[in-house]
């Protein structure tokens, strides 16, 4: 059993978990008998879904609202957690945000905040946790990344640069950690329907497919039980899901770039003239 067992003291790290993916993982993490602690940018919806899960599980709940694209309150969210005696044992690296559009016409500062979340919180709090996970040899690491990050897209080449960076760089954490009690899996959810696709408004939605959709429910279940079984990786979904995004993984560029471009039409053109 990979995920580790509660512990005093002991915590299970949520990021992103106002809503969607996040909430779910928590959901699921604390009817384990996890002590959670929830982070996001959104206080309130934290706060709620805390009394749920104590209400529900009896598991100690801790809220601590960060903006984690930012580099001091990333210093400010580990200075509370060592103030409160918590160790982490799990860390889920869920909190991110798409950009839908050309580069060219992205606005900059956006694209940095991007990568600042997507890839360089990641590297920092795998960096802060798991070094502990690995002295007491217990410890599990979710990091979403994406079945966009299978391929270019264009229309959203950072994103799926950023969850191809989180991919790798978790499949390879899951090497260097066998045999220390402690494993890193990378979870690759399709196009789900949560409040991420209200903000970020991905155009190609509509032209996905019903059975290559998946809730947010069951990419938590499936993303847990892959954590529990220790593996590298994990596409949420079913059998669908899986045929239909698993190929873009060994698909060559000249394959891959001229269908993505087709998919990405309309978000290659956001922000033309007419458009």
């Amino acid at each position: 059993m990979a995920l580790p067992l509660p512990a005093p003291n002991s915590t299970a790290l949520v990021t992103g978990a106002s809503a969607g993916i996040g909430r779910e993982l928590a959901r699921g993490l604390a009817a384990r008998g996890h002590a959670v602690t929830l982070v996001a940018r959104r206080a309130e919806r934290l706060e709620q879904l805390a009394s749920e899960l104590a209400d529900r599980h009896g598991v100690r709940t801790d809220v601590l609202p960060a903006d984690l694209s930012d580099a001091a309150e990333r210093d400010r969210l580990a200075a509370e957690l060592e103030r409160r005696g918590l160790t982490v044992e799990v860390l889920v690296n869920n909190a991110g945000f798409g950009i839908y559009r050309a580069f060219a016409r992205s606005e900059r500062e956006r694209e940095l905040q991007q990568v600042r979340l997507l890839v360089e919180a990641v590297v920092d709090l795998d960096g802060r946790y798991v070094p502990g996970m690995v002295e007491r040899g217990r410890g599990a690491v979710l990091n979403l990344a994406s079945t966009a990050g299978f391929q270019p897209l264009p229309g959203n080449g950072t994103y799926s640069a950023s969850k191809s960076f989180v991919l790798y760089h978790t499949e390879a954490l899951h090497e260097e950690l066998k045999g220390t009690g402690v494993t890193a899996t990378a979870v690759c959810p399709g196009p789900v329907e949560t409040e991420f696709q209200e903000v970020s408004e991905p155009l190609f939605m509509a032209r996905m497919p019903k059975l290559v959709r998946c809730g947010p429910e069951q990419v938590a279940q499936e993303a847990l039980r892959a954590a529990d079984s220790g593996r590298r990786t994990v596409i949420p979904g079913g059998r669908a899901v899986r045929a239909f995004f698993g190929p873009n993984r060994i698909a060559p560029a000249r394959l891959a770039l001229p269908v993505a471009r087709r998919v990405m039409s309309r978000e290659i053109r956001r922000g033309e003239p007419g458009a």
